[in-house]
């Protein structure tokens, strides 16, 4: 008796893991001011993702992994990340609330996973608001010829493994004034990120018709001799500990369509940002229409914006002549355009400050939706009277300030794209799990499990249909896991074309293919929305695919680092969160109602 008692409670604390927030829950008000355009949102997006990336990662990829092929690589790259937009832009239209990919996860899958959302994302925004404003400083030391490192080098000299090597007060006071520029008002916040983007985007068009101007196709299409005299003749001819870098065999693509597909996976974390905008669902206007249209408005404008410089820049001059830290300026240069690489400079200031309030932006909002369900401390919750969560604000800028101040963020960085590309994974399996559930007015009824039920399912979805879905996607995504990990640790294997690798891949893919085909035969929910992503299962699926072949792509340290980050942040939902979830009392105080309901019915 006792055991079948203990085995009743481990079953319903399981249960309670997996309840589901709904879309409109009693008692929940909104308290944020509905003041944002789209125009706002297009810019907070493209402020975000438009960052200092365009200014030097053209220049790296182009030099090294793709040479002039680098447009086609961010064309890959841009249809990757839209696969990722539209599945937000379809949860922006349905669930116009604030909390982006946390929300969405609790509203479908249930709280745990929503937890683990949320946190995701808290890690990508703490550490990318650290290393956004490292780099601000950096730029803007650059400039000054290096005065504020050697000073604070001089006199706070930090000297410990994983430590910084030197606290960064300059960066740690830029946050805090954001934070309260933040804090202040969220329009303020829009028109001071709207003017900088704008300013950006003037110089990303000049720098796109100086080059253009100046091109020559010729570049594109560079001999193998004329690669092998150019690096010999350099000055500074670039060297590694295992001997020259290689600059391929020329033409438009000197490393092979694989450097290009290379290229694209780099290029991927260049269009990472959009998500910012998801978290206004209660601060815009009609965010059912206007949060997938500035989604999908500011992808196309980032991957203009990443096209057209990386074309002017490989245009300018030959891509392995290119410096892989300050390719703008350099080509300047080589144009004999110097007094340009000033412009630059202002440009890359401004994409950095824009990013800086883009990645700042969005982390308070998920706090704040995080602490009003109870799955975090309830003061971080907290509405001052110009309706800014001034507390969550002005919390995480201070611990990504601490961490700014004292730790070395290049061994970080990379855990923040674990956090954000797990959120883009989880939103695409939501929406599957979305599309494919059972209408709200369902009869209750079993339906036992047939094989013929997966490739003849009814006409209408139902308990059991929604379940076969729920049981694939779980089969697809250990499948796409081994399948990644194989391509990415096997390659040389698959090159050689060995049979084992050959064989193993042939039965992953068709395996994929026939979960595929089972989730396309069962039939799709009928509650339509704003928008909703075409082609499903099949783009959500593809964004599964991309973002867990880039996971398993980093290395074994920042997966160490991301454990412990993530072991603390089950302690805080267990030690805290699951017992102070408002879901639970909700349900508890319906239970309770329901009880009381059906008692005075039998006494009547």
């Amino acid at each position: 008796m006792a055991r079948r008692i203990t085995c009743s409670k481990v079953l319903r604390f399981f249960r309670s893991l997996t309840r589901k927030k709904p879309l409109k829950p009693e008692g929940e008000v909104s308290n944020f001011c509905r003041c944002l355009t789209t125009l706002d949102l297009v810019g907070l997006g493209v402020g975000s993702t438009l960052g200092a990336g365009v200014y030097v990662l053209s220049g790296e990829v182009a030099r090294e992994v793709a040479g002039p092929s680098i447009i086609i690589s961010f064309l890959v790259a841009a249809v990757a990340s839209i696969f990722a937009g539209l599945c937000y832009s379809e949860f922006g239209a349905r669930v116009p609330k604030t909390g982006s990919a946390y929300l969405y996860s609790y509203v479908t899958v249930g709280e745990v996973w929503a937890f683990v959302a949320g946190w995701n994302l808290l890690l990508s925004y703490v550490i990318g608001t650290s290393s956004v404003a490292k780099a601000w400083t950096g730029t803007f030391d650059d400039l000054i010829d290096n005065i504020i490192a050697q000073t604070l080098e001089d006199h706070t000299p930090m000297k410990s493994l994983g430590l910084a090597s030197y606290p960064d007060f300059f960066a740690a006071g830029l946050i805090m004034l954001l934070a309260g520029v933040l804090a202040y008002g969220v329009k303020e916040s829009a028109v001071i990120n709207t003017v900088f983007t704008a300013i950006n985007v003037m110089v990303l068009i000049f720098i796109i018709i100086a080059g253009f101007i100046k091109g020559n196709l010729t570049y594109w299409s560079s001999s193998r001799e004329a690669i092998l005299n150019a690096t010999l003749l350099m000055k500074n001819f670039t060297t590694v500990q295992n001997g020259t870098i290689n600059f391929g065999v020329g033409g438009f693509f000197p490393f092979g369509f694989n450097g290009t597909l290379e290229g694209a996976a780099t290029c991927f974390y260049a269009f990472v940002g959009f998500d910012c905008i998801a978290t206004t669902g209660e601060e815009v206007e009609n965010p059912q229409k206007a949060i997938p249209l500035a989604i999908v408005a500011s992808l196309l404008i980032c991957f203009l914006a990443y096209f057209g410089v990386s074309a002017a820049l490989t245009l300018m001059m030959p891509y392995y002549l290119l410096d892989g830290h300050s390719p703008l300026p350099v080509a300047f240069e080589y144009i004999c355009w110097e007094p340009a690489k000033y412009v630059v400079a202002v440009g890359s200031l401004c994409a950095l400050s824009t990013s800086l309030l883009g990645v700042m932006f969005p982390m308070p909002r998920v706090l704040f939706a995080m602490a009003r369900d109870g799955l975090l401390f309830k003061p971080l919750c907290y509405m001052s009277s110009r309706q800014s969560p001034v507390i969550a604000t002005l919390s995480s800028a201070a611990v990504a300030a601490v961490m700014v101040l004292l730790f070395d963020l290049k061994a970080l960085v990379d855990m923040s794209s674990i956090g954000t590309i797990f959120a883009y994974t989880l939103v695409a399996v939501c929406i599957l799990v979305l599309r494919y559930k059972e209408g709200p007015g369902l009869v209750n009824r079993q339906e036992p499990f047939s094989l013929m039920g997966l490739f003849r399912p009814p006409s209408q979805p139902t308990r059991r249909t929604s379940k076969n879905v729920n049981v694939v996607i779980i089969i697809i995504l250990f499948l796409v896991i081994a399948l990644s990990a194989l391509l990415s640790k096997a390659v040389h294997s698959l090159r050689r074309e060995e049979l084992w690798s050959m064989l193993l891949v042939s039965v992953l893919v068709l395996t994929l293919v026939i979960a595929v085909v089972i989730i396309w035969r069962q039939p799709q929910s009928t509650t339509k929305a704003a928008f909703m992503v075409p082609g499903v299962p099949i783009i959500p699926l593809l964004s599964i695919l991309m973002n867990t072949y880039l996971m398993v792509q980093l290395g074994g340290e920042t997966w160490t680092s991301y454990a412990v980050w993530m072991s603390l942040g089950l302690i805080i939902y267990f030690g805290y969160g699951v017992r102070n979830s408002v879901q639970k009392q909700r349900l508890r105080e319906a239970r309770i109602q329901l009880n009381t309901a059906v008692n005075r019915g039998v006494a009547a």
